[in-house]
């Protein structure tokens, strides 16, 4: 007899700025899968995980959730830390006829990390995305500048190249509503290796305008010359190696 397929729920969860992080809760039949692992990581003293934002996991019709021809990676949650040492909760989706699969679950931090194989009808996994991609009661203004921004400067990525740098992301934080940060690395490619690196911080103010008149602002703004020159050291491996001291 077949097996009834999973069920997936996405949670938003948007607690006051202060008391947690904006994330995205995937809950499979009922099983909410960040609290078991919470639980498991409490009792062995581990950092616990926490969701991806929604920015990041609920684009507009073409987010990271969404299953192709092609099996791909999403990080559903990470730790404050650089996940090789605290950990991160990535899983493999792929589409297998009429159902999408889960599989293939890694934490760079655990060698030998395991979950269950998760299979969902795809009419109803593909439903319960587009209907949590339609819940923006979580957005605020600067979120919206710093989704907008992005896309602008990754459609600009021969900007950074001239200067040796990628773009990491643009973040908004709601207990700093007035501002956004881009977050640089240098030079590009080094991200999860032990090669000296920089990363770059520029703080960007929030004005009343509208979203899209601000992002091609400051996206004119930033690509008309290097971005190093104004930007703050915020991390890093060996990055007084490259000529970048901490201060």
């Amino acid at each position: 007899m077949d097996t009834e397929p999973d069920l997936l729920s996405l949670t938003i969860l948007c607690p006051p700025p202060a008391d947690g992080w904006l994330e995205v809760r995937p809950v499979v039949s009922g099983r909410d899968l960040l609290a078991d692992l919470a639980l498991r990581s409490s009792a062995s003293g581990g950092p616990r995980l926490v969701g991806s934002g929604p920015r990041r996991l609920l684009g507009r019709g073409g987010g990271p959730l969404y299953a192709t021809a092609t099996p791909h990676e999403v990080r559903l949650a990470a730790t404050m830390c650089d996940e090789r040492c605290c950990g991160a909760l990535y899983v493999t989706v792929a589409r297998d006829g009429e159902h999408i699969v889960w599989s293939n679950w890694r934490n760079p931090a655990q060698p030998g990390f395991a979950l269950p194989e998760f299979r969902f009808a795809a009419d109803q996994y593909e439903a319960e995305v587009r209907r949590a991609e339609g819940d923006r009661d979580w957005e605020w203004p600067a979120a919206v500048v710093a989704m907008l921004l992005e896309a602008e400067l990754r459609g600009r990525e021969d900007w950074l190249a001239q200067w040796e740098c990628e773009l990491e992301a643009v973040c908004a934080f709601r207990d700093e509503p007035d501002q956004i940060d881009v977050l640089l690395r240098h030079p590009p490619g080094r991200q999860e290796t032990d090669l000296p690196q920089a990363q770059f911080v520029l703080t960007l103010p929030i004005s009343a305008d509208s979203p899209s008149a601000q992002a091609e602002h400051l996206a004119a703004q930033l690509t008309a010359g290097d971005p190093r020159a104004t930007a703050e050291l915020c991390g890093g491996y060996r990055p007084e190696e490259l000529g970048y001291p901490w201060p």
